[in-house]
């Protein structure tokens, strides 16, 4: 990732952190909370948008979905564009276009001119978080890193869980636009402090851009994920228009991974799935992020609909997770320097399946605070899921496999949130939800039905944290783990 050069640029004193690179965080932080917290803060409003722009959770859930789907698209392309231009010249344009989306998502009036603003606004958001690493592990150095992306990587977990707080606050006194018009004077401060404070670096050479990768994986995410919204949209199951998009989708995803062994420099190296560790690792990382950002939907929607809470009290009654996360982070950092992360996901995945079980079971009258406490144990499921997982699959990478691996470990989280999105909300709509004068008995028994399918999510991701588990094994046995990537697991106890 272009060390030599950032090493240079920014000399090591020991182990100490220069203010400078702080101060640098500081800037890169205040965007990626911005486009991260943007994944989530949306599931609120799913109500009051599909009230006022007359569609139903099929359709409007391409709020999100939309938004989830650009980031992925354009993640993989965020390394050649940091070589070819520069990854400060990236990350301002990111600022622009992602602020520019925000503001036209503000100003739309129906379901389908949001969505395409949204996918404008996630093709712009989509590159300031992995540009904003790049450049902090640029000014960082390598023997600092560790410390300095634990603390960025902090606020880009917290984000997400944290968005439906922020949404509900905005919404409780502000016309719905304002969830993305407050993004416009942020937007404009953290590209005026970028414009200021950060540095150019040197990203190497760029080489040619994979531009037949790019629309093969682009366009397979996106017929797959509208093949499965494509359920829920009064047609029948199986139905054609459903199933050939899926079909499509996973043909294209077929000749995109064969056109990748093939090329000689891919978008994402599929090769890098040789490695136990790392196709364990992320594939883990696809099943968690399926089950987080599929899941935080459903208890926006059942707090509203089923409960009758103003948008303020949804917001808050979401927090439990966030706090569960944000105490979870720091211990699953020291337990996986110690056993592992296969280990760790593997009981965070558990966990985050056990907790799923009660909501199976929620009806109309089921305790607020039984609901919270079991937020928290989910908070803390994903805080132990996600960052084990993303140590275990950089610690088994070489330094020059860094900058291949670390775009698709973000595509893979997405498109995992992309499709669990996409599927959840297909099943609350076919089993009631949004029908004309439902009871709240038929509406709970529509969240159940969600929560099954959720809870069928989480156990499938059982399956990779074991391919990681039994992965790490003989690197454990040979004395190897964490040999490439203790900054990583350094970064994880911070």
């Amino acid at each position: 990732m272009a060390s030599a050069p950032a090493a240079a640029a920014t000399p090591e004193v020991g182990d100490r952190i220069e203010r400078h690179v702080w101060v640098v965080a500081g800037v890169v932080i205040l965007g990626m909370i911005m486009s991260i917290l943007d994944t989530t803060i949306v599931n609120v409003a799913l109500h009051t948008l599909g009230h006022d722009l007359h569609s139903p959770i099929s359709q409007i859930q391409w709020v999100i979905t939309g938004y989830l789907l650009a980031l992925a698209a354009v993640i993989p392309v965020t390394g050649w564009a940091a070589r070819r231009f520069g990854a400060r010249q990236v990350y301002l344009c990111s600022l622009v276009l992602f602020t520019v989306g925000s503001a036209l998502c503000g100003l739309s009036s129906s379901t389908a001119s949001l969505v395409l603003c949204r996918v404008l606004q996630g093709a712009g958001g989509g590159m300031i978080m992995p540009v904003g690493q790049l450049i902090m592990a640029q000014v960082a150095g390598p023997k600092r890193m560790g410390r300095v992306m634990g603390v960025v990587s902090m606020p880009a977990m917290l984000a997400p869980i944290l968005g439906p707080v922020v949404g509900g606050a905005i919404l409780e006194h502000l016309h719905w636009s304002w969830i993305f018009f407050v993004n416009v004077p942020i937007g404009v401060l953290a590209f005026f402090l970028g414009w200021r404070l950060l540095p150019h670096t040197d990203s190497g050479e760029a080489g040619r851009l994979d531009v037949l990768g790019l629309v093969l994986l682009s366009a397979g995410s996106a017929a797959l994920v509208y093949g499965l919204s494509g359920q829920g949209s009064g047609a029948g199951a199986g139905s054609a228009k459903g199933l050939v998009p899926v079909l499509a989708g996973v043909g294209l995803g077929v000749l995109f991974c064969l056109h990748a062994l093939r090329a000689k420099r891919p978008l994402l190296d599929v090769r890098l799935y040789a490695n136990r560790v790392f196709a364990g690792a992320s594939l883990t990382t696809f099943g968690v992020g399926a089950a987080l950002f599929g899941a935080m939907i459903l208890v926006p929607l059942y707090y509203q609909e089923v409960r009758g809470q103003s948008v303020i009290a949804t917001g808050l009654l979401c927090g439990p997770q966030g706090i569960g996360a944000l105490v979870a982070m720091p211990l699953a950092g020291r337990l996986t320097e110690r056993f592992g992360g296969g280990p760790v996901a593997l009981a965070g995945v558990s966990l985050l399946a056990l907790s799923t079980i009660p909501f199976v079971f929620i009806g109309a009258g089921t305790s607020i605070v039984a609901i919270s406490l079991v937020l928290v144990v989910r908070g803390v499921s994903i805080g132990m899921s996600f960052m084990p997982a993303m140590t275990a699959a950089f610690t088994s990478m070489r330094p020059d496999q860094l900058s291949d691996a670390t775009p698709q470990l973000n595509v893979l989280m997405r498109l995992g949130g992309a499709i669990g999105t996409a599927i959840l909300a297909v099943v609350l709509q076919r089993a009631g939800f949004g029908a004309h004068h439902a009871s709240p008995a038929a509406l709970t028994s529509a969240f159940q039905a969600a929560y099954w399918a959720a809870l069928a999510i989480a156990l499938l991701s059982l399956i990779p944290c074991l391919m990681l588990l039994r992965a790490e094994r003989p690197r454990a046995s040979r004395g190897l783990a964490g040999a490439p990537g203790d900054a990583s697991i350094e970064a994880m106890g911070a």
